[in-house]
């Protein structure tokens, strides 16, 4: 075995790699750019060292000065993780050059796979059932647009070199796809420094589904069961399943020998993975091969109880797979859910920011988390806002669904806007209970996925006011132990006042709303008389592990409840509810007038101006588009206008929330 690889690589697959390294004796390297220097994958590691600025061109990508740090600290292996360099043939061809085991596909398998095009011709010679669609050299737009045309619409472009839903676009109609075709093909040449495109039919209620493969160098090639990965959005997944559920043996089977015959083909070696669109009649169709790891493998894992990070390590020295095709056995279900920065209400953007708050369920035989982040990390724009992976297993599917549902609801997040929420909504739907999946499922049940924000409710209300209470109560207490006259009447937490009657008002506000509620300080703790009217008795305390526990009317339940500053979360039962305290005398009414002006939706990079000052545009023209985290947003007038001032140029940087352009409505 190895005494010593370098992880080429941050964030949560950083650390899964070196979890496994260091419970074989294997000590770790890793790389770090300045935004990372005080990551978790840094800390992990044996040794870490430095390779560039915060983009990921200016330090991840730059497969030379990772070699060089390999060198230089004398590792015999480099482990490539996921995404930036692991499908990267040059990459895996001077790792070998150098003397240095790539822990991956060889470069001659990546270059099969690397070219979507030229991967589905591969396949169409050997005879694997492809989607149909145009995989041809000829890029002309003209050209294009006339194979879509011809094989009807809807269509779907895809980057030839993409991944992870980077450069695809779907197409409804004719009159759309010069618009998508030129999005697709800027998105993949900043992507993948490559804009060619590939079409395909498009299927209506396809599911999406992969079987991890492994091959090792004494041509020996395995199956390891399939994952389901329907539930996507933007094209990328967000949950995935192991088993697929209502999956018949023979499929599992029929796609687990097509997935070995693809690798084959190729001569393939290391961990990969297949990817097959299957459609309601049961036909499958091959999508690509990811000659990598997977985010997703550790479903896998869970239902093999295999490591296939110690696999890739021993199969990049030279040995032979630890089990044979009728050696492997699945037992039970597993589901991961990948925890996001962004929010789901607002097209999935993702968000930035510092994790003030993050408590995490606690981890057993049937929960596992895969993260790269702690409390009080900063979220930047630079990389993929993935926080973690909560992945959970139980004997059924049932089962694993319970353990998820209970998982997200104790998974607390405060500082940003993360997914959570809308996991526990789809997790708890209907149809995803019956195992009802497809590619369409998000948009298909949009308006049970994204309901109505409801009022806060008195139980909130009630929680978030004895917590306040408490922690003053805790204020005053330390003040008074502090204080050369700890008996003075200023430090009684009873709510005493000089001539005045012994009550409190809590100011908050929801929304647009304003929130009264009068505290009357009792022996036994307090009374609260609610918006609403109704009168609660309330008492609590919080326990050492940060909980509040609450008795609110003889009804005792327990929350989360995190203060920053005059911020107020409450979270229990699987929800979060966003509170603001404050002082009325101190409160200013006024606020800037922000009509006809157009925002930032996220902190990134200005990589298209389409107007100038001057220019008339109808509602729904494109006006600039914004790049953060690997996606494009396009900022659209939202009404028939003139453009009064453009605040921004292309390339510049602009953060969430700042004013891109003023837009005078047109009546």
């Amino acid at each position: 075995m190895f005494d010593k690889i370098l992880i080429a690589n941050r964030g949560e697959i950083a650390c899964r790699v070196i979890r496994t390294a260091r419970r074989l004796g294997i000590r770790t390297v890793a790389v770090y750019s300045d935004a990372d220097v005080n990551a978790l994958h840094v800390s992990m590691a044996d040794e870490a060292y430095r390779i560039g600025s915060a983009p990921a061109r200016e330090s991840y990508l730059l497969g030379e000065t990772i070699l060089q740090v390999a060198q230089r600290c004398g590792v015999q292996a480099i482990h490539p993780g996921y995404g930036f360099l692991s499908e990267n043939e040059k990459f895996a061809h001077d790792c070998q050059q150098a003397g240095i085991v790539f822990i991956g596909a060889p470069p001659d398998a990546i270059a099969a796979m690397g070219s979507k095009s030229a991967a589905k011709q591969r396949m169409e010679k050997a005879h694997v059932p492809l989607i149909p669609g145009y995989h041809g050299d000829d890029q002309s737009p003209t050209l294009l647009q006339a194979e879509a045309d011809k094989m009807g619409y809807p269509v779907l472009l895809k980057a030839t070199a993409g991944g992870g839903g980077k450069g695809m676009r779907q197409v409804w109609q004719a009159s759309e796809f010069a618009d998508a075709l030129a999005a697709a093909k800027r998105e993949a040449l900043s992507s993948f420094n490559d804009d060619r495109i590939l079409i395909e039919k498009y299927l209506t209620k396809p599911r999406h589904i992969e079987i991890q493969v492994f091959a090792d160098t004494h041509g020996n090639t395995v199956y390891l069961f399939e994952r389901d990965c329907s539930i996507q959005r933007r094209h990328q997944k967000i949950l995935e399943e192991a088993p697929a559920p209502h999956f018949s043996a023979q499929l599992r089977a029929k796609m687990g020998q097509a997935a070995v015959a693809v690798a084959q083909a190729i001569k393939y070696v290391g961990a990969g993975t297949v990817e097959f669109l299957v459609d309601e009649d049961g036909s499958f169709y091959f999508m690509e091969m990811n000659t990598r790891l997977q985010v997703e493998h550790p479903i896998t894992e869970m239902i093999t109880g295999l490591d296939l990070v110690e696999w890739q390590l021993l199969v990049a020295m030279g040995q032979a797979l630890p089990c044979q095709q009728a050696e492997l056995t699945l037992t039970g279900h597993a589901i991961e859910a990948r925890i996001y920065a962004e929010d789901p209400a607002n097209h999935f953007l993702p968000t930035t920011g510092r994790l003030k708050h993050l408590r995490t369920p606690l981890e057993n035989a049937h929960i596992r988390i895969d993260t790269g982040v702690r409390e009080g990390d900063t979220v930047s724009v630079y990389y993929d806002p993935m926080l973690a992976k909560l992945i959970v297993w139980d004997s059924d599917r049932a089962g694993a669904l319970r353990h998820l549902r209970a998982a997200l609801a104790d998974y607390h997040i405060v500082g940003l806007t993360s997914n959570i929420p809308f996991l526990a909504n789809l997790t708890a739907h209907p149809a995803y209970l019956q195992g009802d999946l497809d590619t369409g499922f998000i948009p298909r049940y949009q308006a049970d996925l994204f309901p109505s924000a409801l009022p806060v409710t008195d139980t909130v209300l009630a929680l978030a006011c004895l917590a306040v209470l408490l922690e003053n109560n805790q204020i005053a207490q330390t003040q008074a132990r502090c204080s050369t006259d700890p008996y003075s009447p200023w430090h009684l937490t009873n709510g005493w006042r000089m001539n005045e009657e012994n009550y409190h008002e809590l100011h908050f506000k929801e929304a647009e709303q304003t929130l009264i509620i009068q505290v009357d300080f009792l022996t036994t703790g307090y009374r609260l008389h609610l918006p609403s009217g109704v009168v609660l008795m309330v008492q609590g305390e919080i326990n050492d592990d940060g909980y509040l526990l609450a008795n609110l009317n003889g009804n005792r339940m327990k929350a989360m409840v995190v203060r920053y500053a005059s911020e107020i979360t409450v979270m229990t039962h699987g929800n979060t509810h966003q509170l603001t305290l404050y002082d009325p005398a101190l409160f200013d009414e006024t606020q800037d007038d922000q009509a006809g002006s157009l925002v930032a939706p996220m902190t990134g990079k200005i990589i298209a101006v389409h107007v100038k000052q001057g220019d008339s545009v109808k509602r729904g023209t494109a006006l600039m588009i914004l790049e953060a985290m690997k996606m494009e947003y396009t900022i659209q007038a939202p009404y028939d206008g003139t453009v009064q001032q453009v605040k921004f140029n292309t390339g510049e940087l602009v953060d969430d929330g700042v004013e891109l352009l003023i837009l005078d409505e047109v009546i």
